[in-house]
């Protein structure tokens, strides 16, 4: 493309929609528009805080395309604080799509336009970022003063969202963000949605149809097949910046609403650092890294919001988030829907049971001794599902797929298939609560946050840990919560 324009920005009071323009190189043009839809009044079309609020909105789908134009043109009105993070992120996306999706195997890329080699560089992005007009150096924010003791849950039909919500509501006041973004991945949420709706006063859903903005951009890049749609993959063909859009669409309601904390369901394997040809990178996830949250937090002082932002996962396996949502909130957990290819039936959605997402659900809630079919699982499909396990892979880090497959045998759930010997180590960690300063640091939670949390997951971890250079040692937590290491996520530098 020679060039994307991010547009024709118009701003009501339920309502954000701006146009998405790509310039071929012959000069011809295609347009779509990206929408924000809120079911309350949240915008005062002329304060120039809310039209700030709004450009950022819907500025965070471009920071994908920085490797296919010569040019990304965001009109709308921006300050210092906002222009740093969008040319940060800008380019820090280049990176991940280039070693995730270009360097990496891609069904998704037509033959012969994937690179062998890339090597590093100065600048991977090889667009020139335009704002227009030119940035300005402060925006004043007229927000309430943040209460720390509300929090606002980007949710799903997840096992991680739903957890959060479950602690949350025991430990303040929550506020679950459900954002229905256009096409079928909002199947994986509708369950969830409903039982909160009913149940849930300040649960909130608002309207964004990025999804068919991400289908029209895929449909202006020549190197991606015309039939991507109809390719079965557990990736998206391009994307990786996809976080951050569902993110601006909850700051809205948690900024009118006066909440200090907004919640992301990531635990302890999606901080994750990887190098291709001499490129450092996150490895596709660091829209769901500690990074990430930090880099926000550090984000949203600057802007004069005063929101942290951050997971209460990140010490817990996906293994631990199972075991503490199956145990604790049983209710929630029948709401679960974690599944590439979800559909209705019988006026419910239900999980397909064949992908990889299904067997590793089915896999872990075996392990725990727990009924699958407790979120929609058939005999059938637990049957189906385990004997796939015993033959394909799934996507967890080494150790924490290990330590499943080693509970599966030792419960004689699997068949003794040679992939199945081959997997199966004992890692007693997993099932711990685990602290590493990569990935999961008790600094990186709000001091007040921190006893109350713990206290409710230790009761279902076997333990604490803390890696050293010599491996996993136990740890103190008691003591350890006593020491209240500094909340530093404002000088943590990604």
């Amino acid at each position: 493309m020679r060039s994307l324009r991010v547009d024709h920005l118009e701003l009501s009071r339920k309502r954000v929609q701006a146009r998405y323009t790509a310039v071929r190189e012959d000069g011809s043009e295609a347009s779509t528009d990206l929408i924000y839809s809120y079911e309350a009044d949240l915008f005062n079309p002329e304060d120039p805080a809310d039209l700030n609020l709004a450009s950022m909105m819907v500025a965070q789908i471009a920071l994908n395309y920085g490797l296919f134009c010569r040019e990304i043109v965001l009109e709308g009105l921006y300050d210092k604080a906002d222009e740093s993070l969008l040319r940060y992120m800008l380019e820090n996306t280049s990176r991940e799509i280039l070693t995730g999706k270009l360097l990496a195997p891609n069904p998704f890329l037509k033959p012969g336009y994937q690179p062998l080699e890339a090597g590093r560089q100065k600048r991977y992005t090889q667009a020139t970022l335009v704002i227009t007009p030119e940035a300005k150096k402060e925006i004043h924010s007229p927000y309430p003063t943040p209460d720390y003791g509300r929090y606002a849950i980007l949710s799903s039909g997840g096992k991680d969202s739903l957890l959060t919500y479950g602690l949350v509501r025991e430990l303040g006041e929550a506020h679950p963000v459900y954002i229905n973004e256009a096409g079928r991945h909002w199947f994986t949420a509708v369950n969830a949605y409903r039982y909160f709706k009913a149940n849930e006063p300040r649960t909130a859903k608002p309207w964004c149809n990025s999804d068919r903005v991400f289908t029209f951009m895929l449909k202006q890049l020549p190197f991606i097949r015309e039939d991507f749609a109809s390719v079965r993959a557990d990736i998206y063909p391009i994307r990786l910046w996809t976080v951050a859009v569902f993110l601006f669409g909850v700051l809205p309601l948690a900024l009118n609403r006066g909440v200090g904390n907004i919640l992301i369901g990531d635990e302890y394997d999606t901080t994750v650092r990887g190098n291709t040809q001499g490129i450092s990178h996150y490895s596709g996830l660091y829209d769901q890294s500690r990074f990430f949250d930090n880099a926000f937090t550090r984000y949203y002082r600057q802007k004069g919001w005063h929101l942290r932002q951050y997971s209460m996962l990140r010490s817990l396996s996906e293994l631990l988030i199972m075991k503490v949502l199956t145990k604790r909130y049983p209710d929630l957990q029948a709401l679960q829907v974690s599944c590439h290819a979800a559909h209705e039936a019988e006026g419910i959605m239900k999980p397909c049971g064949k992908c990889e997402k299904c067997r590793r659900i089915i896999g872990m809630m075996v392990a725990l001794d727990a009924d699958p079919a407790h979120c929609g699982y058939t005999p059938s499909q637990i049957e189906e599902g385990l004997r796939q396990l015993a033959s394909r892979s799934i996507k967890q880090i080494g150790s924490d797929a290990a330590h499943l497959y080693h509970l599966l045998r030792e419960k004689g759930a699997l068949p003794d298939t040679a992939h199945v010997r081959k997997l199966a180590r004992h890692h007693p960690e997993i099932l711990k609560l685990r602290f590493d300063s990569g990935r999961s640091l008790l600094e990186d939670l709000p001091p007040e946050v921190r006893e109350p949390l713990f206290r409710i997951l230790r009761q279902y971890a076997t333990g604490t840990v803390i890696r050293t250079p010599k491996g996993w040692q136990g740890l103190d937590l008691d003591q350890h919560l006593k020491t209240q290491p500094k909340y530093t996520p404002y000088a943590v530098q990604s």
